[in-house]
């Protein structure tokens, strides 16, 4: 399909360009850097509107922990401006992309155990929705949210809702030190309780995951690499005495075989965080499991009777992230007893177009979803069917 491309340069062009869609009947696909568009169903639409072309950052307050920003403004800009006043975005969002695909995709790294996900450090949001209106919702404050937590509800919502515009953010001090606590040999079921106890512990545990032995040995640290075996990871961070402190009664608490220091540490968990090591040059399919920590292990046990995957283990057990053979989809979700979702993250395009990429809704939450898209959306202009067909 041949897409035409409209760029527009703010957000009154933005505005004009889903009123000239909404009047014509062409549904529009929401783009920024394209970065994103493999999650998610395609979009049938013979039209996109790029909204790189809203760059900048409209205001940064560090003493106020706020930072708002054009939606089409890269991350690698936002990094660096906040690396330069020692701070970051605490839930750990994976390199690339734009600020506004970033939110509306809704991802959050190993952190999320501890600082939560996108959703919870969106503050405020400037957009168009489908009806041509521009609007904004949220603020500067975390206070300032009544009623309808629009903010919250844009992150995740992959530009089904709104063409975002600008987007306002929490950010926080980065930690000044980082260490990673390794235990080796541990099988799934044990390293997920070892996880469970660490993140009990009063040590403010920031990172819980473990790497089955297939997985661990293609990590690029040698002593993950070279360990022989599965590892199970657990990071501290914080202040270099608190970190140093509690590593040492932690590790002695779980008798944990070596520590990574800050270098080694940061490498190990961009690893996890990007999950790279499953299914690379190969018809794997990826997906990402969400569960109970505690039923993490038996859950892919319960997958492992009928396909041969591979598997690692973030949040404690509760993320599961999982390469799995083409037409796995249904072995998968059947495998869900104890609760939770699946989600297809990488596949080829036709397959993303005739599978269910996102957990099925109960009838009763496809009924609100639908309502929600219709007073946001109601020709269906924006982003149809990313997330479920015929919404």
């Amino acid at each position: 399909m041949t897409v035409t491309i409209l760029k527009p340069e703010n957000a009154a062009q933005a505005a004009d360009a889903v009123r000239w869609a909404l009047s014509a009947g062409e549904p529009l696909e929401i783009l920024g850097s394209g970065s994103r568009r493999g999650l998610g169903r395609p979009v049938q639409a013979g039209h996109a509107l790029d909204l790189s072309g809203l760059s900048g950052v409209v205001a940064y307050e560090p003493e106020e922990l706020v930072l708002t920003a054009l939606a089409g403004t890269p991350m690698d800009v936002i990094r660096a401006l906040l690396a330069e006043r020692g701070q970051h975005l605490a839930f750990e969002p994976p390199e690339g992309g734009t600020l506004g695909g970033l939110v509306a995709s809704g991802l959050a790294g190993p952190r999320r155990i501890s600082a939560g996900s996108a959703r919870d450090h969106t503050l405020g949001i400037a957009g168009v929705s489908g009806r041509a209106e521009a609007y904004k919702g949220g603020g500067k404050v975390v206070k300032n949210v009544t009623g309808y937590d629009v903010p919250k509800l844009m992150a995740g919502s992959f530009g089904t809702l709104t063409a975002l515009t600008e987007i306002t953010v929490k950010v926080l001090p980065a930690p000044e030190d980082s260490a990673t606590l390794l235990l080796f040999g541990l099988d799934d079921a044990a390293a997920v309780a070892m996880l469970d106890r660490a993140l009990r512990s009063p040590y403010e545990v920031s990172g819980a995951a473990h790497l089955p032995a297939g997985i661990a040995v293609r990590s690029g640290l040698s002593a993950v690499s070279g360990a022989g075996g599965a590892v199970t990871l657990v990071r501290l961070e914080g202040f270099g005495p608190s970190v140093a402190a509690r590593v040492t009664m932690l590790r002695e608490e779980l008798r944990a075989d070596a520590v990574l220091g800050r270098d080694e540490s940061l490498a190990v968990w961009r690893e996890v965080r990007d999950g790279e090591w499953l299914g690379a040059g190969t018809e794997s399919h990826l997906w990402k499991l969400s569960v109970p920590p505690s039923a993490g292990p038996s859950t892919v046990e319960a997958i492992r009777r009928t396909l041969d995957v591979e598997v690692f283990y973030d949040w404690g057990g509760g993320l599961a992230w999982l390469a799995a053979p083409p037409d796995s989809g249904a072995a998968i979700r059947a495998a869900l007893s104890a609760g939770g979702h699946a989600t297809l993250v990488r596949a080829p395009e036709p397959v993303r177009a005739a599978t269910d990429v996102f957990q099925p809704l109960p009838g009763p939450l496809m009924a609100l979803s639908r309502r929600v898209k219709e007073s946001f959306d109601p020709q269906g202009i924006l982003n149809p069917g990313r997330m479920y067909a015929g919404l």
